[in-house]
């Protein structure tokens, strides 16, 4: 290669470059380029990097803030879901010390005609909700003892009808202007009218008993017995278990007796004791 030079006018001269000169600077010059290129490259790669990071910082900031969120709710609304709860139970428990109060006031009523009443702890709101289970159980258990005392004691009419002689002292029917003491009470009927148990228990005496004719005696809890006499028939045996309600004979008018009716008696500890007071719960 050649390059053309002048000097004052005089004819040019041609100045010959070496051909391996500039084919250095050409290397030069591409090297210095692809530098360039490559430290581009690495700058808008990092660019590019920084931009996606700030994106995922971003993103997992606004994560966290509705979780933040999210997390302060769930606190709320737990907080006010055991409000409620709480507040629910309170509620409840002052229901069971409701009930827990008329049931005492039965217990009394029933102590008065000489039964033994239950005691109940006092129920304790401030107890924890661990033992609101427990709470909830005793209570249960006391109303099934309240239960089982009722469907134990004599209670109610073995025959709805009217009275015709009353526990006591009373003119003697056979013979007149005498006295005597009738250890029951006296219900009208007619023959085969049916006659129920007033309590529930074990039948320890079914026949023929003197005076009281066709009798039934029956055995209940806290050393009570119910006798039924004057019967016409009777549906039961000795030995047999029998629940309140149940139909245990019929009306009559065997033994000393003047017409049809039914003979009443319940005996305490072997006692005869007024069946008026456990006719009902009114005292």
């Amino acid at each position: 290669m050649g390059i053309i030079t002048r000097k004052n006018n005089a004819q040019p001269r041609v100045v010959q470059v070496k051909a391996k000169h500039f084919n250095s600077l050409k290397v030069a010059v591409a090297a210095v380029l692809i530098i360039v290129m490559v430290l581009m490259t690495a700058i808008v790669r990092l660019s590019t990097q920084s931009l996606q990071q700030r994106q995922e910082n971003s993103r997992l900031q606004s994560q966290v803030s509705a979780l933040q969120g999210q997390i302060e709710k769930d606190s709320q609304d737990a907080l006010l879901t055991n409000a409620e709860k709480e507040g629910s139970r309170n509620k409840a428990v002052s229901y069971l010390q409701d009930i827990q109060a008329k049931l005492k006031t039965i217990n009394n009523f029933m102590s008065k005609r000489g039964l033994h009443g239950f005691s109940f702890k006092k129920l304790n709101i401030e107890d924890s909700p661990k033992s609101d289970t427990r709470l909830y159980n005793d209570f249960s258990n006391y109303l099934d003892k309240v239960v089982n005392n009722i469907a134990f004691t004599p209670m109610g009419y073995p025959k709805l009808s009217s009275f015709t002689s009353f526990f006591g002292s009373r003119g003697n029917p056979f013979d007149f202007g005498g006295r005597e003491f009738h250890p029951g009470i006296d219900f009208s009927g007619h023959r085969g009218d049916p006659v129920k148990c007033t309590a529930s228990g074990k039948v320890i005496f079914a026949g023929k008993a003197g005076g009281y004719g066709n009798c039934i005696k029956i055995k209940h809890a806290n050393n009570l017995e119910t006798w039924y006499g004057h019967l016409s028939k009777i549906n039961v045996k000795e030995g047999q278990r029998v629940t309140v309600g149940d139909m245990i004979g019929k009306v009559g008018s065997t033994g000393r007796s003047t017409g049809p009716h039914l003979h009443y008696e319940i005996r305490k500890n072997g006692q005869p004791v007024n069946p008026k007071q456990y006719l009902s719960l009114n005292m």
